[in-house]
This record gives C-alpha cells, sequence and structure tokens, in this order.
C-alpha cells in the first residue's frame, strides 16, 4: 500500500484549498443566511476544471482520477458545502453517467459545456413518493414512437432552477417494474417543464433545491440514455459513484469543523491556561482527529477503486455511511469546543453542523447504505 499522493493530486488539492479560501470563504455566511446561489464562484468553479474533474480532455473535462476528485471536494466542502454539492452533482452524477452511458451526440451536446462549467446540471430522481424506494417511479415517460411525453412531480433536486440539463429518471412500462424505467435528458425551457418553488432548508442554504413539474413535456428519443428499461441500472450505477462525492463532503465539513476547532481551543482561555490545554476538550480534538482520518482513508480507498475499475459498491457505501455519521458527531462537538461562540453565526462552526444532517439523507441514507452493505456482506 502506497499512502503518498502524487505531485499531480497535491498541486490540485491546494489549488482547491486556495480557492476555497480566496473566492468561497468572503461571503458564505451571508450567503447562507438569504439563501443565495454561489453563481459568480460556480462560474470560477467550471473555469478551473472543478466541474467535469474526471471527464476525459477530449470532452472538455481534466482528464484527473477519482482520488483528485475527493480531495478537492474536502477542501472546498470544508468552506462551503453549498458549492461542493453543485460540484459533486455536476461530477459524479450527470457528467459521470452521460461519459459511460450517453451516446456520441449526447456527448457533444450536453457533456461538453458540462465539463467545461459553461453550464449545470441536475439529477431527477427523488419523487413525493419514492425516495429511499427508487424503484415506486410515478413519473412517466410515454413512448410516442419518435419521442416521449413526461408527466410527474420530481422532489428535492439540487441545481433544481440554475441547471440548463436534467436527467430524469421515470416510468415507461409499469408491468415491467423497475425494467421499465428510462433515463431522460430533458432541458430547461422544453413546454410544460416548470421549476416549483425553493425549497427552505436547513442546511446547504446556498444551494437551490427544487421540486420541478412536468406536463406533457415532450422528449426526443435520441435524449434517451441507453437501451429502453436502463434507466433503473443507470441511476443505480451512478449514485454508486455519487456516494463517494458526498462521503467526501462530508469528511470536508467535519475536518473544516475540526480545523475551526483546533485554532479556537488554542486561543480561548479558562481557569488561567489554553481550552486546549484541559483534558477534557484535548481528548475531544484527539477523537475528532481519529474520526476524520479514518473517514479520510475510507473515501480514499473507495475513490482508489473506482480508478482501479474495481467494484466500489460496498466501499462507497461504508465510506458515505461513516463520513456522514462522523461529519455530525464532528460538528457537534466543534461547536461544544467552541461555547457560547459556537452557537453564533460568525464562528462558521454552526453552519458547518446544519450543513452536516443532509449527508446522512440524500443520495442514499445511511438506512440505505447498511441495506448496501448488509446485502454484500452476506452475500459474500
Amino acid at each position: 500500500m502506497n499512502f503518498n499522493l502524487s505531485e499531480e493530486q497535491i498541486m490540485i488539492r491546494n489549488a482547491a484549498r486556495d480557492f476555497a479560501q480566496t473566492e468561497l470563504l468572503p461571503g458564505v455566511i451571508e450567503r447562507d443566511e438569504k439563501q443565495q446561489f454561489p453563481a459568480e464562484q460556480i462560474k470560477k468553479m467550471g473555469e478551473l476544471g472543478f466541474l467535469g474533474m474526471m471527464v476525459d480532455p477530449k470532452y472538455g473535462g481534466s482528464g484527473l482520477d477519482t482520488v483528485s476528485y475527493v480531495l478537492a471536494m474536502e477542501e472546498i466542502s470544508k468552506i462551503d458545502a453549498s458549492a461542493s454539492v453543485v460540484m459533486s452533482v455536476n461530477n459524479s452524477l450527470v457528467c459521470w453517467g452521460l461519459e459511460h452511458y450517453g451516446t456520441e451526440e449526447q456527448k457533444q451536446k450536453y457533456l461538453v459545456p458540462l465539463a467545461k462549467g459553461e453550464i449545470i446540471g441536475a439529477f431527477c430522481l427523488s419523487e413525493p413518493e419514492a425516495g429511499s424506494d427508487a424503484t415506486s417511479q410515478k413519473t412517466t415517460a410515454i413512448d410516442k414512437g419518435d419521442y416521449y411525453l413526461i408527466n410527474g412531480t420530481k422532489n428535492w433536486i439540487t441545481n433544481g432552477n440554475n441547471a440548463t440539463v436534467y436527467l430524469v429518471i421515470a416510468q415507461t412500462d409499469p408491468e415491467k417494474m423497475h425494467k421499465g424505467i428510462n433515463a431522460l435528458i430533458v432541458e430547461k425551457g422544453m413546454e410544460g417543464f416548470v421549476v416549483g418553488p425553493k425549497e427552505n432548508k436547513l442546511g446547504i442554504r446556498g444551494s437551490d433545491t427544487h421540486s420541478l413539474m412536468f406536463t406533457d413535456v415532450k422528449v426526443p428519443k435520441e435524449n434517451r440514455i441507453g437501451e429502453d428499461g436502463f434507466g433503473f441500472k443507470f441511476a443505480m450505477k451512478t449514485l454508486a459513484g455519487g456516494r463517494i462525492g458526498i462521503a467526501s463532503q462530508a469528511l470536508g465539513i467535519a475536518s473544516g469543523a475540526y480545523e475551526l476547532a483546533l485554532k479556537y481551543s488554542k486561543e480561548r482561555k479558562a481557569f488561567g491556561k489554553e481550552i486546549s490545554k484541559h483534558q477534557a476538550i484535548a481528548f475531544k480534538l484527539a477523537d475528532m482527529a481519529v474520526q476524520i482520518e479514518a473517514a479520510r482513508h475510507l473515501c480514499i480507498k473507495a475513490a482508489w477503486e473506482k480508478d482501479q475499475k474495481q467494484n466500489y459498491d460496498l466501499s462507497g457505501a461504508m465510506a458515505k455511511l461513516y463520513a456522514a455519521d462522523m461529519a455530525m458527531q464532528v460538528t457537534i462537538e466543534a461547536v461544544q469546543i467552541h461555547g457560547g461562540y459556537g452557537f453564533v453565526k460568525e464562528y462558521h462552526v454552526e453552519r458547518l453542523m446544519r450543513d452536516a444532517k443532509i449527508t446522512q439523507i440524500y443520495e442514499g441514507t445511511s438506512e440505505i447504505q447498511k441495506i448496501v452493505i448488509s446485502r454484500s456482506i452476506l452475500n459474500d
């Protein structure tokens, strides 16, 4: 085992860290309070190649490995999880799915501008009655010969209003159940496609999360991804990689909170000495450091397996489960170490604690990850 990062990986990590500190940190609290989408910052991320990191350069991407992506996600997430979730969805769910399963025409038309960050994408699976149970798709895509007619509603869609390209999972043949589901590329502005109000969320408040409504939306047959009935398999394969992105986001949220708590503990004095010199605080910091390092290894292992073209379903689920739960524990402790200051917005840790919660929920809840893990170990 080689735990050393390559020069390129270190360079990517440092570039992401510099960007987060110089471009994302200013105004991050205000964006959170106002639920303001970081449009200007996302545009700069696209120009720097952060929105198509793993895409082949011939399609406008950076051609980097998944480990580099994990490192960059951690650094961006330390500062602004609302920006990093845009990065995660565009990289892991939209670009990856199109590059691996799209036609050459789809890649040229949609993947190239997505990878370059000229536009951003959205992945539309969840519904009012189909969250963790992704097989229960009520959104329909009726085959009309040379086009599909989409009707239904999608919930909790990241980049809901700011996306240009939407990968929509819909049921074409209910009798075939999950084998009758298709994945279709829908463009913003198609007739009958309406973006609902923005959700008022606990965390990642800068990210625009919306419901989407489809009423007789006509989608050309050439916008279907893969063969007829491939949609559910497409969604599951895509989400397997998405777990690595969200695990990395959780890791970054936790490490950001830890760094703030460590710094504060060396400055704040109580009973005549820095609170870091009190065993109660020192032991908290020790536990946090161990948990973060364990999560980092799980994330990088899953990323490495993906890069080696091994099966990463189990490692990705483990990374997401552990990192998400760890992020909640670490951010709560970071607030505790800050005491009363941790409860006010200007110290950042309360926002990181709120942001951490969603990592236990989206792209497969912690309970779903346990199903994936248990099935894998029991069928081994």
